[in-house]
C-alpha cells in the first residue's frame, strides 16, 4: 500500500501538476482509503518527500549499477554509461522529474540532497580513479554538476531525445576530461 500511495501522486503529478496533490487525489488515485493513507502518510508533504526519496534512489542505483557493469571498458564507455542513466532517468517520466526538483527546495531535505550528490559524485570519482585521472575528486564534482545543469535544464525544456542529449553531454565530459 506504501508503494501505491507514491505511485499515485507521482501520477497525479504527471497528469494535473504538483499543485493536484493532496491526501484525498492521492488516496482515491491509490485506491485506499483516506484513513489508511494516513496510517502512512501526515500529510501531501511526507508523500512528496518520500516519492522525492523514491526518485533520487532510483537516480542513484542506475548511475552506480552503470558505473559498475562497465568496469572492464575505458574510461569513456563507463562514463558513458552513468551518463546514460541519469538521461533516462530524467526522461522516464520528465513532468515528475520536473516538479520534483521544484518541490524539492519546500521540502527540507537539503542533507539528503547533498548525500545523494555526495553519492554519485563518488561514483565518478570511483571511474575516473580506477584510469588513474588525476584530482579525480575535483573532476567528479565538476563533471556531475555540469551533467546535471545540462540534463536538468534539457529536462526543463521539455527534450525527450534521449540519444541525443546523452551525446551532448558525453562531448562536455569528454572535452573536460581531455584539457
Amino acid at each position: 500500500m506504501f508503494d501505491d500511495i507514491i505511485e499515485a501522486a507521482a501520477r497525479i503529478i504527471e497528469r494535473d501538476g504538483l499543485g493536484a496533490v493532496s491526501t484525498n487525489a492521492v488516496a482515491e488515485t491509490a485506491g485506499v482509503s483516506i484513513g489508511s493513507l494516513y496510517q502512512y502518510f501526515p500529510n501531501q508533504v511526507v508523500i512528496l518527500a518520500e516519492l522525492t526519496r523514491r526518485e533520487r534512489e532510483l537516480l542513484r542505483k542506475g548511475v552506480s549499477s552503470a558505473s559498475l557493469k562497465r568496469e572492464d571498458a575505458s574510461m569513456e564507455h563507463a562514463l558513458e554509461g552513468m551518463i546514460e542513466a541519469a538521461v533516462a532517468h530524467q526522461l522516464a517520466r520528465p513532468h515528475l522529474a520536473r516538479a520534483l526538483d521544484f518541490a524539492e527546495a519546500s521540502l527540507d531535505m537539503v542533507f539528503e540532497t547533498e548525500l545523494i550528490g555526495e553519492n554519485i559524485t563518488s561514483s565518478v570519482a570511483g571511474v575516473l580513479r580506477r584510469y588513474g585521472y588525476p584530482d579525480a575528486d575535483e573532476a567528479a564534482q565538476d563533471l556531475v554538476s555540469m551533467a546535471k545543469g545540462m540534463i536538468d535544464a534539457a529536462g526543463l525544456a521539455g527534450e525527450t531525445d534521449a540519444a541525443a542529449l546523452s551525446a551532448r553531454v558525453r562531448r562536455a565530459v569528454l572535452g573536460y576530461l581531455r584539457y
